[in-house]
């Protein structure tokens, strides 16, 4: 299962395909929430993440961060030679519960939904690392 996907036509939050572009950051709307299709209702950083996985043939069930984390059934750790739709997370403390969670797209960009942006939006790893909210990069995840 080691098959490239390619997204390497996404540069901006314009070349999403148009269900992802303007999500409105919902803290409410968890994986496993009512309609969860449904982006238009908003979403949080995992249902966002998960839906946009989906649209690329990339399931997994309705996990939490630490869950996902923690998870070795369908999904496996990461440490290098990331891939596109690996499941990056980050939090401002050193441990998975709680953490905010991006897709890798290539060359160190992240998507992601955050509160404190209110929309989607692409951005470099390690840019993200130097924001307090993001400074614990907790590891990424592999579907499987």
């Amino acid at each position: 299962m080691d098959e490239q996907i390619d997204i390497s036509g996404i540069e901006s939050i314009t070349d999403l395909p148009t269900r992802f572009q303007n999500v409105t950051y919902r803290g409410k709307r968890i994986p496993g929430v009512a309609q969860a299709s449904d982006l238009s209702l908003g979403a949080n950083c995992q249902l966002y993440a998960f839906e946009f996985l989906k649209e690329f043939g990339k399931e997994i069930p309705d996990f939490r961060s630490s869950d996902l984390w923690e998870d070795t059934q369908c999904t496996l750790v990461v440490e290098y030679d990331f891939k596109p739709l690996d499941i990056f997370l980050y939090h401002y403390q050193p441990e998975s519960y709680g953490a905010h969670v991006g897709v890798y797209l290539n060359h160190h960009r992240i998507l992601h939904l955050s509160k404190k942006n209110g929309l989607p939006k692409i951005e470099i790893h390690e840019d993200l690392i130097q924001q307090d909210a993001y400074k614990y990069f907790i590891g990424a995840k592999r579907v499987i």
